[in-house]
């Protein structure tokens, strides 16, 4: 043996060392992004059910004023412009909403019906949800069954 002779190795990373690192940060961002999604998910139908609830106020106020709540065929605009075939028109006090009526958390109008499918007495509004078509993700203001 030599004095002062060193085991010469190498000062990089193995092969699988670099493979680990990477399948490690992977799997962290998979968990990171699925995370993400599902709160952005719950959040977004948290906020149609917000909205959908902020409509009540304008739509009781609006049948106090007329007795009768907006004609399907009208629909939320009646709460911002009075609907050219009102029978008297003098009753109308708005507008009900101070801005023009907002679309859901997905870019898409609200749907609303008077009288309603679920509410037969009043009126239905809903949210087609994250897809877009009347299916069972819809968010509504009647009860779940």
């Amino acid at each position: 043996m030599t004095v002062g002779h060193r085991s010469r190795r190498r000062g990089g990373f193995t092969l699988i060392e670099v493979l680990l690192v990477l399948v490690i940060l992977v799997v962290l961002v998979s968990l990171v992004v699925g995370t993400y999604t599902n709160v952005q998910r719950k959040a977004l139908l948290n906020a149609a059910r917000t909205q959908i609830g902020l409509f009540e106020t304008p739509l009781e106020t609006y049948y106090l004023d007329l007795n009768t709540y907006p004609a399907t065929a009208h629909g939320l605009e009646a709460l911002r412009q009075p609907p050219a075939d009102l029978p008297n028109p003098a009753k109308w006090n708005g507008p009900y909403l101070s801005k023009p009526v907002p679309l859901d958390p997905w870019d898409m109008p609200y749907q609303y019906e008077s009288p309603g499918r679920y509410n037969a007495e009043s009126y239905d509004i809903r949210s087609l949800g994250p897809d877009g078509v009347e299916s069972d993700d819809d968010i509504g203001n009647w009860a779940e069954e």
